[in-house]
């Protein structure tokens, strides 16, 4: 088990509607505002999707080079772009996004159904995207939506190698309609299937909506990481909409430090995640 824990803040995402959420950033202040807001409570990766000026999401490189830009400025959060935007976006747009420059960017491992939308993620894609990661040397963070997604992972790395800096981190998205339920036997089963991918893997996990407790408390049992934000859950507790970004940040790391597992710093997050210092 880690003696700390990493901290993912998801702050937008690409379901969730502005004119219905007031506090969800949106515009390139707002998500710098978040960012820092998120690093002072504990957070120490930002996985950002971006908006255009109707508050849609968008997979325009310009903006996203922007936002990777004023992100590093103002933060020393590890900074990991949304390679899935929204499930409507082309592969082409997709794997574009990487042209923005981040440090790290999400691979989903397999297509999940999403809700009542299909989320497609074609086993070419998924190499394709690997490799180009590789090429780059940006770090990816796998999604795994289900179980099989593991096994997909398993054969991606033997076939095709390891990822950039060479350490394997994966993200278990748990509670979507569609994908693996946001309980601990669910976790359990995950964590043992990260046997058969290599030495060091580490795995966070997020927890969807009103599963976001019990995936934390499960994770950190278990000695995995946490993601939260309003990308995943709108709602703090049961009639009570979240308020920022920030108070999921600081309830997570309060979490982590009764587990006596304080948040890591982004320098402490670049080092196991094999990510360059800056």
């Amino acid at each position: 088990m880690t003696a700390a824990t990493l901290i993912t803040v998801a702050p937008t995402g690409a379901e969730v509607e502005k004119a219905k959420v007031p506090a969800l950033p949106v515009t390139l202040a707002e998500l710098v505002a978040t960012a820092t807001e998120c690093e002072s409570v504990g957070a120490s990766v930002i996985h950002v999707h971006i908006r255009d000026d109707e508050a849609r999401p968008t997979l325009d490189v310009g903006r996203l080079r922007e936002t990777v830009a004023a992100l590093r400025e103002a933060t020393d959060l590890v900074v990991q772009l949304s390679t899935g935007g929204a499930v409507t976006d082309p592969e082409s747009a997709r794997l574009a996004v990487l042209d923005a420059a981040p440090e790290m960017a999400s691979c989903t491992m397999g297509t999940v159904n999403f809700g009542d939308d299909v989320f497609l993620n074609r086993w070419e894609f998924i190499v394709e995207l690997h490799t180009r990661m590789q090429e780059r040397g940006i770090v990816p963070e796998y999604e795994i939506f289900d179980l099989g997604h593991l096994a997909a992972l398993e054969r991606l790395l033997d076939r095709y190698g390891l990822p950039a800096g060479g350490h394997v981190h994966v993200d278990f998205v748990m509670g979507v309609p569609g994908g693996m339920p946001g309980t601990t036997d669910a976790l359990v089963a995950c964590v043992h299937a990260l046997r058969n991918l290599p030495a060091g893997t580490t795995f966070s996990a997020t927890g969807i909506g009103r599963t976001t407790l019990p995936v934390m408390l499960a994770s950190l049992s278990a000695g995995g990481h946490l993601r939260v934000g309003m990308e995943d859950t709108i709602t703090y507790a049961k009639g009570q909409p979240v308020e920022s970004n920030a108070q999921l940040v600081a309830r997570a790391a309060a979490v982590a430090r009764l587990a006596q597992r304080p948040p890591m710093t982004p320098a402490q997050a670049r080092e196991m995640l094999a990510i360059p210092s800056r």
